[in-house]
């Protein structure tokens, strides 16, 4: 039996790629912002609703540059229910993270504990959206204004997005989206930061081109992270197909819903109101007490079978061995709690319906009592 991963890539018509790259193969044109990454550029300002886009090498060099092109100093207020280049990013840029606990039911930053944290050596927030759920922006926003912080949203999950009609990406000061090939939209590998000052866009090339302004000037010390055009490429193929694959995601989506739901001992991921999703991921929280078997037990089930699902996220950023003895767990409860019960199921948009079904087969069997 085939074996059904976690997440698979969604790719173009092999003719439809290959006809995308003929004039790079004629051109020998592969990189330092050709005519893909203009053009994709380009289409993912209009797709996004946003003012400005600068592509990246991948999401995580988004998020540090992003965090470096601010120059700031100090504190940043995160969470620690994130994948590690989030904190990463922090760190790699001499900055101190500050880890606040996360809602028990969207698993974003937990607003009512944010304001707390804050201290005269805070410089940002950076915020995560997580499973495509969206952070609760207003207060957050509030909060920053308030204090005069800078806003980075770590938008990795949330790529076509929309809450209350805007998108995802027009809200804070910057927001970083992974185009890795797993996510609802692939470069291959890839990035992008949407922002709203366009000295930080000036900034962020500089950063990712080595400071290179012409063939003999030179005015910054930068990184190399440029896109290449066969990435891009990539981007504009899947860009025409993202809204029928959203629609794909949906309806495997809405079949977990109808086999899974309302099972005691088993918590879905909440609708958010005001929220156009992408149905980037479909977690499940185990109670074990109540269902019976525990999220380690599960996961092993579907294994046995062949079927990869992950325990995402676990475990916490502010538990790696890279951080020992650094952080302490216990000021984040909800997220520590929440790690070591979460698992997220297949989800891609050519899982079929019938592996979906087996699937919730296999986890309903763990059923104890």
């Amino acid at each position: 039996m085939e074996e059904i991963l976690v997440a698979r890539s969604s790719m173009p018509g092999f003719s439809e790629y290959m006809d995308e790259i003929e004039e790079l193969w004629d051109s020998h044109w592969l990189t330092n912002m050709g005519v893909k990454h203009r053009e994709l550029q380009k289409e993912l300002k209009e797709y996004l609703g946003v003012e400005n886009v600068e592509l990246l090498t991948n999401g995580h060099m988004a998020l540090e540059l992003t965090l470096q092109a601010m120059n700031l100093q100090g504190e940043v207020i995160t969470t620690p229910f994130t994948f590690a280049s989030t904190t990463h990013a922090i760190v790699r840029n001499g900055l101190e993270p500050v880890f606040c606990d996360i809602d028990s039911d969207t698993f974003t930053m937990d607003t009512e504990r944010l304001e707390g944290l804050i201290t005269d050596r805070t410089c940002a927030i950076l915020p995560v959206h997580v499973y495509g759920n969206i952070c609760n922006i207003e207060e957050i926003e509030r909060i920053a204004h308030k204090y005069e912080l800078k806003v980075i949203y770590d938008a990795a999950h949330t790529f076509g997005e929309t809450y209350k009609g805007k998108g995802v990406g027009t809200f804070g000061d910057a927001s970083c989206f992974s185009f890795h090939a797993t996510k609802v939209f692939n470069t291959i590998e890839g990035g992008a930061v949407t922002y709203r000052d366009v000295r930080l866009g000036e900034r962020l090339y500089d950063l990712k081109n080595f400071g290179i302004h012409g063939p003999e000037e030179v005015d910054s010390v930068g990184a190399n992270a440029k896109m290449n055009e066969y990435c891009a490429a990539m981007g504009l193929c899947n860009l025409r197909h993202v809204e029928e694959e959203i629609e794909k995601r949906r309806r495997i989506v809405e079949r977990y819903r109808t086999r899974l739901g309302g099972v005691e001992g088993l918590r879905l991921n909440a609708l958010q109101a005001d929220v156009k999703s992408n149905y980037a991921y479909f977690p499940v929280v185990f109670d074990e007490k109540v269902f019976g078997s525990s999220r380690a037990e599960v996961f092993d089930a579907l294994a046995e079978q062949g079927i990869c699902a992950r325990k995402y996220f676990y475990p916490l950023t502010n538990t790696f061995a890279a951080f020992h003895g650094k952080y302490d767990v216990s000021h984040t409860p909800v997220a520590l709690h929440i790690s070591k019960r979460v698992l997220t199921l297949p989800l891609y948009a050519d899982l079929a319906v019938e592996d979906v079904n087996r699937i919730c087969e296999i986890i309903l069997n763990c059923r104890k009592g």
